[in-house]
């Protein structure tokens, strides 16, 4: 009866562990049904797992300065797009073009970074490619 136990529990936690990873990569509390786009200059750029970080300072329509934060993909995955440690440093002028979070915090789930030249970076792997 020792066995069955043993194989029971191995199952579960084989099938229980990697569900509760994948969980954590959902974007529930973003609105995916559309998307907005923010200009203003990068304040931090962090190049780790498990998300990449942007944050840039905007300009409100009051004038008053915002910080919107925004999260991408891991580090690996954006390597494998072309981004880098170098590919943007604070004082960069950017847009930021993603789904905002659902609670109205100034944050977003990035689905493209334009950069001043006009280059368009793609956050995306290719198994996670917005339709635009």
């Amino acid at each position: 009866m020792k066995n069955w136990r043993t194989v029971l529990l191995a199952l579960g936690v084989l099938f229980v562990v990697p569900l509760a990873g994948m969980a954590h990569h959902g974007a529930a509390a973003y609105d995916t049904s559309k998307e907005i786009s923010v200009t203003g200059t990068v304040t931090e750029y962090k190049f780790i797992n498990p998300h990449v970080e942007i944050s840039i300072a905007v300009k409100n329509d009051k004038g008053k300065v915002e910080t919107w934060i925004s999260e991408a993909n891991s580090p690996n995955v954006l390597s494998r797009r072309g981004w880098s440690r170098d590919t943007m440093k604070p004082g960069d002028e950017i847009t930021l073009i993603g789904n905002k979070g659902k609670n109205g915090s100034l944050t977003l789930r990035l689905q493209k970074v334009v950069l001043s030249t006009g280059q368009e970076l793609d956050p995306n792997s290719i198994t996670d490619v917005p339709k635009y």
